[in-house]
């Protein structure tokens, strides 16, 4: 039976399934339009996402927000989240058992959003997702169908703070999520139409 949104919401801010939660500031549950067809997921919540509880407010967030601008849409216009709701200390990769206890809140998420598209922001949420054999650097810019969902792996924003070579090929990507979504019918839906206000803008 499908959870609802503020069902699956308390599930996880209540949740203590791994040791993330001994030390989190703020469970960081995902934000966006409820029913998106351009879906993002990114690894975890780093130090301004753990302070503030919202997804991808840092730098690596700033420059998220600049790509999906140039590519004709804003963030209230998307659904953003992450593989764990919890920050790993020291911003380190979460573990398998910690990704394994979140994993269902982010399956139950996609499956609320229903989205056409998924963008696999970074080597974590790709592996999570689409098999430990998929490697990013390979991978990246391929275009993957599952359950009748297109899943684009590319470089998380972070990376691109750290190695501007990487931003050609991420900026070749989007481009490419762009024309996905014309080409499925639903870039006019999303560039088109406001996001949702209040209650609905996180999740909760």
């Amino acid at each position: 039976m499908k959870t609802s949104w503020p069902t699956l919401a308390q599930e996880v801010f209540s949740c203590e399934r791994c040791r993330l939660c001994q030390t989190r500031n703020h469970v960081v549950f995902g934000e966006g339009n409820l029913h998106a067809p351009l879906m993002l997921i990114g690894e975890g919540p780093g130090q301004q996402e753990d302070s503030t509880g919202r997804p991808f407010v840092g730098a690596a967030g700033q420059l998220l927000d600049k790509m999906l601008a140039a590519i004709g849409l804003a963030r209230e216009q998307v659904y953003i989240c992450n593989v764990v709701k919890c920050r790993p200390p020291h911003n380190r990769v979460p573990e398998p058992d910690e990704q394994a206890a979140c994993m269902d809140y982010l399956r139950q998420q996609v499956a609320l959003v229903r989205p056409r598209v998924i963008v696999c922001l970074g080597s974590t949420p790709t592996r999570a997702l689409l098999g430990g054999q998929m490697r990013i650097t390979r991978d990246r810019g391929v275009w993957q169908l599952k359950k009748g969902v297109w899943f684009m792996p590319t470089y998380h924003p972070a990376a691109l703070l750290r190695d501007a070579d990487k931003k050609r090929p991420a900026w070749t990507d989007f481009k490419a999520i762009r024309d996905k979504l014309n080409e499925l019918g639903v870039y006019r839906q999303i560039s088109g139409a406001e996001g949702p206000a209040g209650e609905e803008a996180d999740g909760r």
